[in-house]
């Protein structure tokens, strides 16, 4: 899968300011888990999603996370959301200039999703009670796309691996990370786009350390292979 290193840094800086910025204007925004919504829109842009789509339960940092990365790649996202937190959600992303990027959806997402195919990159909170359902009604880009299952509390379960539709040339892969709340990524692509890469210029941005965010405490860091082109998730330490 290919990487942009700039791309996940340019998205990465924009999130952690404009989600800064919406901490010291919004209390309630103060309590939320710091450096998931940064990794995520790093992931995102990193990978050069153009379709993105979000199901979340309501207002959320993410949607300005992968509005950012929407940005950087050229990209749209695709908010399907409750409808009493839509107007909010609009203030929120029209403050932050990005209101153009976001085309918001209210309704039944087991519905609503069955018009988008061929996602490049897409994230369901599972704090929505119908969670599971909804991982498996997502049509994904089977060339290459990521989807990530936010806030899985306690013993709750993703994709681990299995995703609907796909066939025996597509790789699919999913690790649980402890992000945020608890958050499971799943990668999927062609199993013959797994090797070295056919340019120099895209084997030097596989092999970069492409994400940070974290606490003040400690950081994730993200290390693409050089030569399987997997992602490699770290937490460490501040001081090192």
């Amino acid at each position: 899968m290919e990487w942009s290193a700039a791309s996940a840094t340019k998205a990465y800086l924009d999130t952690l300011r404009m989600c800064n910025n919406r901490k010291r204007k919004c209390e309630s925004w103060k309590t939320q888990e710091p450096g998931s919504s940064e990794f995520v829109s790093a992931l995102a842009a990193g990978t050069r999603s153009k379709l993105i789509v979000e199901v979340t339960s309501g207002v959320s940092p993410s949607t300005i996370a992968l509005a950012a990365a929407a940005r950087q790649t050229g990209g749209r996202l695709v908010c399907i959301l409750p409808e009493p937190d839509l107007a909010a959600s609009k203030n929120i992303i029209k403050d932050v200039g990005l209101k153009d990027l976001v085309e918001f959806r209210t309704g039944d997402p087991s519905q609503l999703l069955q018009s988008y195919e061929n996602i490049d990159f897409s994230l369901v909170d599972c704090k929505n009670d119908d969670y599971t359902r909804l991982l498996k009604l997502l049509d994904v880009n089977p060339r290459k796309s990521v989807v990530v299952a936010n806030n899985l509390v306690g013993k709750k379960k993703g994709l681990e691996g299995h995703l609907r539709g796909m066939k025996e040339k597509v790789a699919v892969r999913s690790m649980k990370n402890p992000i945020g709340k608890g958050m499971e990524v799943t990668m999927i692509g062609s199993k013959e786009g797994t090797g070295t890469g056919t340019g120099t210029a895209e084997r030097e941005d596989r092999g970069r350390v492409g994400i940070r965010c974290g606490s003040m405490k400690s950081k994730w860091v993200v290390k693409v292979d050089e030569e399987s082109g997997e992602e490699h998730i770290f937490r460490v330490p501040k001081s090192l």
